[in-house]
């Protein structure tokens, strides 16, 4: 059986903004504010949504699709380590977790990129903070379930969407 690859592609995307949907409705509404590394999580979302939306905007022929998969890939890989190093942060014991730092507004206003990078990855005591879980399982938690799920669903679609072209004869 084979699925169209477009609607798979704006299926991802969906999924993506859902993810981004429910944490603005956690920070707006339920008043849980964003550390660093969440927000870093938000945008490795935000990329493989859009990943997912030229894709399927696209419509590209066989080794496009490809090059989609491996974007999407990507970026959920790095969404996943984020959010798998933010869940290790909050497994550590509390004499082993690190201070709490800055915000990552002053952080990008006094340091270059790189070094915003490096310090928001070590985290800090903020990031080890569980706000919320549900399950047992912490929002990071959760935020790496979906970027893994994620990732097997960017290489998955290509296959899945396996189809004949058609010819322009």
């Amino acid at each position: 059986m084979t699925h169209a690859y477009r609607p798979l592609q704006f299926l991802g995307f969906l999924g993506c903004l859902a993810g981004l949907g429910f944490a603005v409705y956690l920070e707006h509404f339920q008043g849980l504010e964003p550390c660093p590394m969440c927000i870093f999580q938000r945008v490795a979302m935000l990329a493989t949504g859009l990943v997912f939306l030229l894709a399927g905007l696209h419509g590209p022929r066989r080794g496009g699709r490809g090059v989609y998969a491996f974007l999407a890939l990507l970026t959920s890989s790095a969404g996943a380590f984020v959010a798998g190093r933010h869940v290790w942060l909050q497994s550590l014991p509390a004499d082993q977790v690190p201070a709490c730092g800055p915000t990552l507004d002053y952080l990008m206003d006094v340091m270059p990129f790189a070094e915003v990078l490096s310090t928001v990855l070590r985290g800090d005591g903020n990031c080890a903070v569980i706000d919320a879980a549900w399950l047992g399982i912490s929002l990071p938690g959760w935020t790496l379930i979906a970027f893994i799920g994620l990732a097997v669903y960017a290489v998955a679609v290509p296959v899945l969407a396996r189809q004949p072209f058609d010819r322009l004869d």
